[in-house]
């Protein structure tokens, strides 16, 4: 049985994966941070995790780890102007640190697996500007770079991808779609005119983590409804 750990689990793609994950015959490990979670599937377990501790406690691993997801992310998209330098801190924090310091205490068990497979979360507003996507773009900037870099560090052992897509209907954006004007006036900006979900990306990211992609590294998948590609 193959050992997959979700850094945010709880939640929106997280938690989605986590059950996409469960169909399958493999052993998901999956953290929350405010919001502890029961399953009644065995071969689940759910762990405290804060990403923003300096030695993040994942004592709970097994010895081999076949795939990592990390999913804290945050949105806040507010004019340039009104975001402080420590706006930016923080969100790198939780973004781009976290996610260095999880791949760096779990690098020992997915270079014992072999074959291992990292998947990070981007967005569409790296390599598409959007108006008060500033500070997002700077960490998801990070990721991206990141991604290529550990894909070239750690082949051919260890796999690092990245999805990157548009704004996805799920708990982390409900502000910002929290009337259904807002959702159709949102879906209608995509090329196929509807939002993306939990299980768009999180089918996405099982694909990743799975033998079927075997033959993909460095690569920023845009899951985003045509969003960066197509001008209708």
């Amino acid at each position: 049985m193959k050992n997959y750990l979700i850094i945010g689990g709880s939640s929106g793609i997280g938690k989605e994966l986590v059950q996409q994950l469960e169909l399958e015959v493999c052993r998901v490990y999956a953290t929350y941070c405010q919001h502890p979670v029961e399953t009644e599937n065995p071969n689940t377990t759910f762990h405290f995790l804060d990403v923003l501790q300096d030695n993040p406690d994942l004592s709970f691993l097994p010895e081999t780890l076949d795939g990592l997801v990390y999913l804290p992310d945050s949105i806040n998209l507010v004019p340039f102007h009104r975001l402080k330098p420590g706006d930016f801190v923080t969100d790198f924090q939780l973004q781009v640190n976290g996610a260095i310091k999880v791949v760096q205490a779990v690098l020992p068990h997915l270079k014992a697996a072999g074959a291992a497979s990292i998947v990070f979360f981007s967005t569409v507003a790296v390599q598409t500007g959007f108006p008060f996507h500033a500070q997002v773009a700077v960490s998801k900037g990070a990721i991206e770079g990141l991604t290529r870099a550990l894909a070239a560090e750690f082949a051919p052992a260890i796999r690092v991808n990245a999805i990157a897509p548009s704004l996805t209907d799920t708990p982390l954006a409900a502000r910002y779609l929290n009337t259904p004007e807002k959702t159709q006036a949102n879906a209608q900006r995509h090329p196929l005119k509807r939002l993306g979900t939990a299980p768009d990306l999180a089918e996405m990211a099982a694909f990743l983590l799975s033998s079927r992609s075997s033959w993909m590294t460095g690569q920023i998948l845009h899951v985003d409804g045509g969003m960066s590609s197509i001008r209708l």
